[in-house]
């Protein structure tokens, strides 16, 4: 949906502002209507508020900032490697043990995610890669400090509960930096732009956020962080499906090798469950 608005030449942070304006309504209703699960501490909304702002602000931001410099295949190639990431700042700063079944998982699904994307890295080096890749990793690295940070304030605020005040804090955001920035009236784009806008807000921030929330609720982060790895598989589908993009034989070999380390990460887990 983000490549459909760039057709009618609307800039990065005014669709990130269409998309989270669009998107805050639905936060606020539930936020009234629902309450957290337990009394909180002032150190806890002060977490939930750093994590506002990395989780849907900062990573968004850099994540439409470094397309503007790099190829759509090789950022996504670099996006996810955030499954090891949240390992990582798990294991630094919560103390998660990393079993040898989710390193290989990570190992295995991130060399898939290699396969999928091998025939677009084609690099011009009058394009800013450089610039572009750091960009993109900064993405990467604030949505797995969210990821984290969420399997650790999720049980205290419950999942639907934090959900709704972390996106409602990334909305302000998006704001004020809209505000700060732009001069450009939000008004003055084509209708097309608006229904995206529309879209994107409730099909791929609001339903999959929530869904997220209960998935890290269920799974851990760092189970979720692997299970993430999906992403580029579904990219290609909907990308051959909606964009006319290609869909090639090495693409769908790499999507069976990002499965096999899903299934590699998680084998020991169902094994255990059935017992």
């Amino acid at each position: 949906m983000v490549k459909l608005a760039y057709q009618y030449d609307i800039d990065s942070i005014s669709l990130l502002l269409l998309r989270m304006l669009f998107a805050f309504p639905f936060y606020l209703v539930v936020s009234i209507v629902k309450r957290p699960k337990e009394k909180l501490q002032s150190n806890d909304y002060l977490w939930l508020l750093g994590l506002g702002m990395v989780g849907y602000y900062l990573a968004s931001y850099f994540d439409f900032l470094g397309l503007q410099y790099i190829k759509a295949s090789l950022e996504r190639l670099i996006l996810f490697i955030y499954p090891t990431l949240v390992l990582l700042l798990s294991y630094i700063f919560l103390g998660k043990t990393i079993t040898k079944k989710q390193a290989l998982g990570v190992i295995v699904t991130y060399i898939g995610v290699v396969i999928i994307f091998s025939n677009e890295l084609v690099i011009n080096q009058e394009d800013r890669v450089l610039y572009g890749a750091v960009l993109i990793f900064l993405s990467a690295l604030t949505y797995a400090s969210y990821l984290t940070g969420s399997g650790w304030l999720i049980p205290k605020f419950g999942a639907t509960v934090f959900t709704s005040y972390a996106m409602m804090i990334s909305c302000a955001c998006v704001v004020m930096h809209y505000i700060y920035t732009k001069e450009v009236s939000i008004l003055s784009f084509p209708a097309e732009v608006y229904w995206i806008g529309l879209a994107m807000a409730f099909f791929a921030t609001v339903i999959p956020s929530y869904l997220i929330s209960y998935a890290i609720k269920i799974l851990g982060a760092n189970n979720f962080s692997i299970f993430g790895s999906l992403g580029p598989v579904s990219t290609i589908v909907l990308a051959y499906i909606f964009l006319d993009e290609n869909l090639t034989v090495i693409q769908l070999l790499g999507s069976v090798v990002v499965i096999s380390g899903i299934f590699i990460a998680e084998k020991r887990k169902k094994k255990a469950t059935a017992g």
